[in-house]
C-alpha cells in the first residue's frame, strides 16, 4: 500500500474532524454520528482510524483530568 496523496489525507482529516465534532455534540447519542464514522473509516486508512481512535480517547481522558483533576479509585483492600 503507498502513502495516501496530499488530497487523500485532507479528506481523511476532514472526515476525521467532521465525525468529532458529531460526537461532541451528541456526546449521549453516538449513533446519530454513525454515517460519519462510516465516511472517516472509508476516507482513512484502517491504521490511521485506530491511531485517532486512540488519540481521541487520549484527549478526552486529558481534557477530563484538566477540568475534574485525577481521583484514583477506591481500592476494597485499602487499610
Amino acid at each position: 500500500m503507498s502513502a495516501p496523496t496530499m488530497e487523500e489525507r485532507k479528506a481523511c482529516w476532514a472526515a476525521r474532524d467532521e465525525f468529532w465534532r458529531c460526537l461532541d455534540r451528541h456526546t449521549e447519542d453516538a449513533q446519530r454520528c454513525e454515517k460519519l464514522r462510516r465516511s472517516f473509516e472509508s476516507l482513512c486508512p484502517q491504521q490511521w482510524v485506530k491511531h485517532f481512535d486512540k488519540r481521541r480517547d487520549f484527549l478526552k481522558y486529558k481534557e477530563k483530568l484538566e477540568t475534574e483533576g485525577f481521583h484514583p479509585p477506591e481500592t476494597a483492600g485499602k487499610h
